[in-house]
């Protein structure tokens, strides 16, 4: 064979052993190149990067729009801003630290994926991509994070698609608002917020090349993590290539060297908490929950951040103090009447504190409220007829007419039990008017008055003036008056608000307007006065509850109730066993309740009762809220002149004593004298306690002790009270020793 032959034979050969390969190459850059047509296909537009739905938090501020309270959020918060409000240093930043080529390539850095996959090799591992800014972005806002072949080709379709329809600077912008930065903070803004407690457009560059630092590694390099001294060493080899690229002077980097670099407290991220939560549930009730966490809404609400501020001082601060009397915890709420806002709300003296729940919110949880509940029942008095200057008889009197008048028996003989409830001092009073009777918080003639107020009628004028709890099904009986129901603090301190608001109602609220992201309007808080309370009885009640000599005999004339010179109503209450200790007050535009206890609803000591927990912190934040509104006295009310005996302050005649229900109907006070009293169920037994009780004098009550100014002293110094031989305790089962 000859030498030609021979080579043909072996191309042949060989030709024959390269053809499969040669078909399947071909057939390989078909398929390959069909696939790609099939990826093109089904790539989104890339219109979609701004046509899409990109959801931010919605933002919580104090009544002026300025602070900034909460974001609330659901996986991402954000918020977008535009490309004036991006520092250059942040743009500078970014584009030195992700993709130094930016403004060369048109969306696929060569160079870079070269650079990288050389690195990688290097390394051993897949320690960088090579991805531009727009790949990125792509992957961040469309395509997701998933780690396949597929999705990295379309990636690169999609950012050479996006470089074709958008400016360099519309990329970046768009970039900036949607890379993750960790802690959630998804854009630039939300970043800016979240470690540093200021808008973008206020960043310094050493704060600009710290955040440009992050996305890279946003958990590995968290302010908040381990790796703080790595996050400052990345952020210093920034700054120096921002130097060397021109893109900064050697001044501004010396600057940037030299500031110490402060991250916002963790703690701090949510201001108010009990209020912010509370207003985060109203409205997710009303708009929904996607809609309020997506939704970029920016609410304004009644807080006041700076009266906040010293309530949450003042609740801390006095909470300490108050572990004397073995109470660990305190509340509180001011509410402006004149507009319903709230203008401070502390649920629990510590929200972070969840060993003790103090993200427990006492100011909107149901408690009972102790003698604070006597005013609705007062005012219904007054409504019906009865003046401030009725008498009543404050002695040992049974109040179930089928038990023995004497009260002295546990139950009648149909086995119900009998009710004779004592003072907190354990003392009789003997004749008192309604006036001394409520400002001296006395329980016996307290209870009278619930009597003949009615109490279907009194819940109903505390329904009426804000208290949302009460359910007219409910046997609440005539323990009532007592504090014998459950009511919420913010309810009690808005309803208080309404007799220092003329006897207009105006619902307590947490939110005055809801804006969209654009600043305009979505919805205003419409202002709802109502008219619950007769002027005149309200500005009775005002003239009675600010009545410093009417509560002096029990409280003393210095007692943390009073502010010389100023106008200030207020009333204690205190829980049985002294679980609770609470004092309400108010001036024509300040409504303040304060409420001490333990969040597990464990007794105080008796020390603790009544004032001495609760009134130095809420004269402290009364003093200090007061300073800071206008100056508001009451209106005085009309001069009451009944010519009938009881109403009128005297209870005898012809030397003669009868309890009231003698002389007046109760339906009817100020109509004709019954004809047969003893038709009333209660006569018998009311007749029996005055005609036996009031021919003796009275005890004197105990000597009242000044309360020290709060602030100088670590607290009052009032002594328990001491039993006198003369009353004797009946059984804690049937009695209601509710304090003043």
């Amino acid at each position: 064979m000859s030498f030609l032959e021979t080579l043909t034979r072996k191309v042949q050969e060989k030709r024959a052993i390269a053809m499969p390969f040669l078909w399947a190459l071909v057939v390989g850059c078909i398929a390959l190149l069909l696939y790609l047509i099939y990826l093109r296909t089904t790539l989104p537009s890339p219109e979609t990067i701004v046509t899409r739905q990109v959801k931010e938090s919605t933002k919580v501020y104090d009544r002026t729009g300025e602070v900034l309270l909460y974001d609330i959020f659901e996986g991402e918060k954000r918020t977008i801003i535009s490309w004036d409000e991006i520092p250059q240093a942040v743009k500078d930043a970014t584009v030195v630290t992700e993709d130094s080529h930016f403004y060369e390539h048109r969306g696929i850095d060569f160079r870079g994926i070269l650079r990288a996959f050389i690195r990688d090799i290097q390394s051993g591992e897949l320690a960088e991509g090579g991805s531009t800014i727009t790949q990125q972005l792509v992957k961040n806002a469309i395509l997701g994070g998933e780690k396949t072949p597929a999705r990295k080709l379309r990636e690169l379709m999609l950012a050479i698609e996006i470089e074709r329809q958008f400016s360099k600077d519309e990329i970046l912008w768009m970039y900036l608002n949607q890379i993750p930065y960790g802690s959630i903070a998804y854009g630039i803004e939300s970043a800016s917020r979240t470690y540093f407690d200021k808008p973008a457009s206020e960043l310094t560059l050493n704060e600009s090349v710290i955040l440009a630092a992050l996305p890279q590694r946003p958990t590995y390099y968290s302010p908040y993590g381990t790796h703080v001294d790595e996050l400052l060493a990345r952020k210093n080899f920034i700054l120096n290539r921002m130097r060397d690229l021109q893109y900064i002077t050697d001044a501004q980097y010396q600057t940037a060297m030299n500031e110490k670099v402060v991250f916002k407290s963790q703690k701090n991220q949510l201001i108010a908490p009990h209020f912010v939560i509370m207003a985060r549930e109203e409205l997710i009730k009303k708009y929904g929950e996607e809609r309020v966490l997506g939704g970029g809404f920016r609410i304004i609400t009644t807080l006041d951040a700076e009266l906040q501020k010293k309530a949450e001082e003042l609740v801390a601060r006095y909470g300490e103090i108050n572990k004397r009397y073995r109470a660990s915890n305190a509340a509180l709420v001011a509410i402006d009447p004149t507009s319903g806002d709230v203008l401070a709300l502390v649920g629990s003296k510590d929200y972070f504190d969840v060993a003790n729940e103090g993200n427990f919110n006492v100011a909107n949880a149901p408690r009972q409220p102790g003698s604070a509940f006597k005013p609705f029942a007062y005012a219904t008095a007054l409504k019906r007829g009865f003046t401030d200057s009725t008498v009543l008889f404050d002695v040992r009197t049974e109040f179930n007419p089928r038990c023995i008048p004497q009260g002295t028996a546990t139950r009648d003989r149909f086995g119900t039990q009998c009710y004779h409830p004592n003072n907190y001092d354990l003392r009789m009073h003997g004749p008192v008017t309604m006036r001394q009777s409520l400002q001296q918080s006395l329980n016996i003639a307290s209870v009278q008055t619930l009597y003949l107020a009615g109490i279907d009628d009194t819940v109903a004028t505390a329904t009426a003036m804000g208290i949302s709890t009460l359910e007219k099904e409910d046997p609440w009986g005539l323990a009532l008056v007592l504090g014998g129901a459950e009511v919420k603090l913010v309810d009690m301190v808005s309803a208080y608000g309404v007799f220092g608001n003329d006897g207009i109602r105006n619902p307590w609220t947490l939110i005055q307007r809801v804006e969209l992201g654009d600043g305009s309007v979505f919805e205003e808080k419409e202002e709802n006065p109502t008219r619950v309370l007769d002027e005149q009885v309200a500005r009775m009640m005002n003239d009675i509850l600010s009545d410093n000599n009417a509560r002096a005999p029990v409280f003393g004339a210095n007692s943390p109730l009073y502010f010389p010179g100023r106008q200030v109503a207020a009333k204690t209450g205190t829980t049985q066993a002294n679980k609770d200790a609470g004092v309400l007050g108010y001036t024509p535009n300040l409504a303040v309740g304060v409420w001490a206890g333990n969040n597990r609803n464990q007794p105080m000591t008796a020390a603790g009762a009544g004032i001495s927990a609760s009134g130095p912190l809420w004269h402290a934040f009364m003093e200090a809220a007061m300073a800071k509104r206008p100056r508001a006295s009451f209106e005085r009310p009309n001069p009451v002149s009944v010519d009938k005996i009881m109403l009128n302050g005297v209870y005898s005649t012809d030397g003669q004593i009868h309890t009231i229900l003698y002389y007046v109907d109760k339906n009817n006070p100020r109509g004709p004298i019954p004809a047969n009293p003893a038709s009333d169920p209660l006569f018998a037994n009311w007749e029996w306690a005055a005609t036996h009780n009031i021919s003796v004098a009275p005890p004197p009550p105990p000597a009242p002790t000044d309360f020290p100014p709060p602030g100088n002293t670590p607290g009052p110094t009032k002594p328990e009270p001491t039993p006198t031989p003369t009353v004797r305790p009946l059984p804690e089962t049937i009695e209601l020793l509710y304090a003043r």
